[in-house]
């Protein structure tokens, strides 16, 4: 009181020392004077927190918050930090609908899935929960909402006049000896972005007699008509196969090869593909497999001079329609499988076993060796390369869950080098992948296959950085 006393004369200009002890004193005990001090205390309390309420608002109007940025078509949440500002409460956030989002005003977080990319103001409804009027004010914050890689690229369809066009994406389901097949192919995103057309093939058939075929090819984007080039060598290698006496013949030897042989797969290793010599088989065996190895050659070497006399009518360069070429030839015998393979490029055929604990490669892919560059069926150099006789491979398997043959565009996204191909836990991951464990939630259904084809499409949409080459793959399971 005394204090109050000397304060309120000082700010009125009376000298509180002019004033007798004893009539001081008494103004301090007087009951009036009292109760009229509690309650201008209680008034500049009463304008103190008044004023906090509007401090605090104003520092939380004012201050900068920086959101994470969002990425379209994303599972997107923020929460704001209003640790410093324990008195404000935000109400809710106007505009936020138009991107796609909500808000959940108790957790105070920002979620959902922004399907367009945008950079969007939020105007942030906030009151202080001591304010008895909650009288609303207005923070705006900037979200940044980022593209999709995928919508920067454009998708422009190719010119359904162009000499030798084709379909920028194709699929086939169907029947594969005692199994299934389903293959698709669709155009890379560097194509689709120019409006180019595909430049990858596949064909599959089955064949007389039992046998079955599927060949895939990835034409050389280099090559004015790879992707004529491709389709000849995957449907002409198919027919050229197709043939009763070559495989009655291919029969005869395979019964003659795995007759009473113990190995559960064999690969050819040769100098040149007519004397496929190995020490460790007996001469028989060198000459029977000699025979298949020769009956392959022939085939793949007749291909060779399809496409180079269908390059001469055309009057364009053999060059023109380089392509890479991956086959297998199947039949079941009595004693399992049978499997004929072939592969120049870098294409991979892989088959995995039944129980899932053993990946195996079945050709040789041209990687590592040319510094990264590929062969092609179309270069007559590989028929005089010493290595010609290993892009040839007969394997026998008991059973097996799954054969895949697919193009750099799949190879090069999901398993990145050549050593991968026969590693399990990559393989594992792969089929976590196609089972529908992806950013894009994809899923590749084997079981109920009803729709497999479009499911693989749509699988086959996956962004992967780097990696916007025509993409194909064929799985017979």
């Amino acid at each position: 009181m005394e204090i109050f006393l000397k304060n309120l004369l000082e700010e009125n200009n009376i000298d509180p020392a002019k004033i007798a002890s004893d009539t001081f004193l008494k103004l301090t005990e007087n009951a009036r004077i009292a109760d009229l001090s509690r309650s201008i205390t209680d008034k500049k309390k009463q304008i103190i927190d008044i004023v906090n309420i509007y401090k605090d608002k104003e520092e939380f109007k004012n201050s900068r918050i920086v959101m994470d940025n969002a990425s379209a078509k994303k599972e997107y949440v923020y929460t704001f930090d209003l640790t410093p500002y324990p008195n404000i409460v935000i109400k809710e956030i106007k505009n936020i609908d138009s991107i796609g989002l909500n808000f959940d005003a108790e957790a105070v977080s920002v979620y959902g899935v922004p399907l367009l990319a945008n950079s969007v103001e939020l105007y942030l409804s906030f009151y202080n929960k001591n304010d008895e009027n909650q009288s609303e004010d207005i923070k705006t914050v900037t979200l940044l909402v980022n593209a999709d890689p995928k919508d920067l690229w454009n998708n422009i369809p190719s010119d359904k006049n162009l000499r030798y066009a084709k379909g920028d994406m194709e699929c086939f389901v169907g029947s594969f000896l005692d199994r299934k097949i389903v293959i698709a192919s669709t155009r890379g995103r560097s194509h689709a972005h120019e409006g180019l057309s595909r430049d990858d093939h596949f064909c599959s058939k089955d064949l007389l007699n039992g046998w079955s075929i599927i060949s895939v090819a990835d034409g050389a984007g280099s090559a004015k008509y790879a992707r004529e080039g491709s389709r000849i060598a995957t449907e002409s290698i198919v027919e050229l196969f197709n043939n009763e006496t070559i495989l009655l013949e291919l029969d005869h030897l395979i019964h003659l090869y795995f007759s009473d042989s113990n190995h559960e797969d064999l690969s050819i290793k040769t100098d040149n593909p007519f004397d496929t010599g190995e020490d460790t088989l007996e001469k028989e065996k060198i000459k029977i497999k000699s025979s298949i190895i020769n009956i392959l050659y022939k085939s793949v070497r007749s291909l060779h001079t399809l496409l180079s006399d269908y390059a001469k009518q055309e009057s364009i360069s053999i060059k023109d329609l380089n392509t890479t070429l991956i086959f297998t030839l199947i039949k079941k015998f009595d004693f399992g499988y049978a499997v004929l393979s072939f592969g120049v490029g870098d294409c991979p055929i892989n088959v995995i076993s039944k129980d899932f604990n053993e990946v195996k490669l079945l050709n040789m892919l041209d990687v590592g060796e040319f510094g990264g560059g590929t062969r092609f069926i179309t270069m007559p150099e590989i028929f005089n390369n010493p290595s010609m006789s290993s892009r040839f491979a007969i394997h026998k398997f008991q059973d097996f869950s799954k054969i895949f043959l697919m193009t750099d565009g799949i190879y090069d996204a999901k398993f990145v080098t050549e050593n991968k191909l026969e590693d399990l836990d990559t393989w594992k991951a792969f089929m976590d992948d196609l089972n529908g464990i992806n950013e894009d939630q994809f899923k590749v259904d084997f079981d109920n296959d009803i729709n497999i084809e479009i499911d693989l499409l749509k699988w086959m949409d996956f962004w992967s950085k780097g990696n916007h080459d025509d993409r194909t793959l064929a799985i017979i399971y």
